[in-house]
């Protein structure tokens, strides 16, 4: 009892939430009307000069690419599930050093680094100036944004001093804005401010003075304790399901899993058949839409009743909102206030991520970074 009263006195929160990751959830809105307002101010230029005989020429894609690491990939994957089905153009996220072999110069290639110093997408970058690939990029400062001054390439630059995870606003909602300075017209504007509308609703319902009763993350987090939280989602909630499985990592600090409809139930539920002496340490949340398709509703709860019973909880949350963003992102929301309560029930402060932070220490032994400063000088003035 007394870890779930805990959720319900601010002090407490406060003395555990040192960096106060909930206070960056509560920002969220606001977050999303910055970064679209810095977004809408960019300027789409016909030719960028990349060197003496090479230039980059912007006109209409017919491929899109997001390269980005972590947090800074999010943004990526929420636009491919949410315009997969609408989009003329393919969407893929790269989240590795190189582009696929297919980027070219009629490739629309987003670049997206919070700091500006992470080493897979700026060779992502080098690999896209070779390859005359219109570069979009986003970030806060650091070797990328000084890669784009230099060549003047179209950049939204955004405010540091943000967890890149808390960060998504800046990292997602220049996507659809630069897309359409392109020529690909989306008409987003109105599913964009409903989808906004929606974090401020999410936001009250969930914040740190909202009580247990009437809380959806803070109940949810309660469940979730001493568990390995595993999240189903199905087409555009594949990125969210995995967005809440790296929330709780990065957050929550425990191990996590996510598999998607109808593909889970072609390996996954097999797994469920080991020893309810194993199983029962997992706690299974489905996401859940009201207007689901008939066939993903009909094997969710084929699902349940045929392979989940030996989990050792079945949770479900519901989209939210009218648009396919909209129900998108509320369910995203939920899950940030969820793995902010679970950390706090865990007595441990949601922000600091010490294991990436020495790896990354560990690779700085590899000088990459200011390798691909070198062979960028190199290349811009032969």
């Amino acid at each position: 009892m007394r870890k779930a009263t805990i959720l319900d006195q601010p002090t407490e929160i406060r003395n555990i939430d040192k960096s106060d990751m909930l206070g960056h959830c509560m920002k969220t809105p606001a977050y999303c009307r910055d970064t679209i307002e810095r977004a809408e101010q960019i300027e789409i230029p016909r030719k960028v000069k990349v060197s003496e005989k090479a230039s980059i020429s912007y006109r209409k894609p017919n491929k899109i690419l997001i390269a980005g690491m972590g947090g800074s990939a999010v943004g990526g994957e929420i636009l491919h599930d949410w315009l997969r089905d609408e989009l003329p153009a393919p969407i893929e996220v790269c989240k590795d050093y190189f582009l696929p072999a297919y980027a070219d110069e009629d490739t629309l290639a987003f670049m997206i680094s919070y700091s500006g110093e992470t080493e897979e997408t700026l060779n992502a970058f080098m690999d896209a100036l070779r390859r005359r690939c219109m570069i979009v990029a986003a970030t806060s400062g650091g070797t990328l944004l000084s890669f784009c001054q230099r060549l003047r390439l179209p950049c939204v630059t955004i405010p540091s001093g943000v967890p890149p995870r808390a960060a998504i606003p800046y990292l997602f909602f220049p996507l659809p804005i630069i897309i359409e300075k392109t020529g690909i017209v989306l008409n987003v504007e109105k599913e964009i401010e409903e989808t906004i509308q929606v974090l401020e609703r999410v936001g009250r319902e969930n914040s740190v003075q909202t009580q247990m009763e009437k809380n959806t993350a803070k109940k949810l987090a309660l469940e979730f304790l001493e568990t390995v939280p595993t999240i189903y989602g199905f087409r555009q909630y594949e990125s969210i399901a995995r967005r809440w499985k790296t929330q709780f990592n990065e957050n929550s600090k425990v191990p996590s899993r996510y598999e998607v409809f109808p593909e889970l139930n072609h390996n996954e539920v097999v797994g469920w058949e080991a020893s309810e002496e194993f199983t029962k340490e997992f706690s299974v949340v489905i996401i859940r839409d009201p207007d689901e398709p008939l066939e993903i509703r009909h094997r969710i709860e084929a699902t349940k009743r045929l392979a989940l019973e030996k989990a050792g909880k079945i949770l479900e949350v519901y989209a939210s909102g009218t648009g396919k963003l909209a129900k998108m992102f509320s369910v995203l929301h939920v899950g940030n206030f969820i793995s902010v309560y679970l950390a706090i029930l865990r007595g441990v402060d949601p922000t600091p991520v010490k294991t990436i932070n020495a790896i990354k220490k560990e690779m700085e032994k590899l000088s990459m970074v200011a390798k691909l400063r070198a062979e960028f000088q190199e290349m811009v003035y032969k």
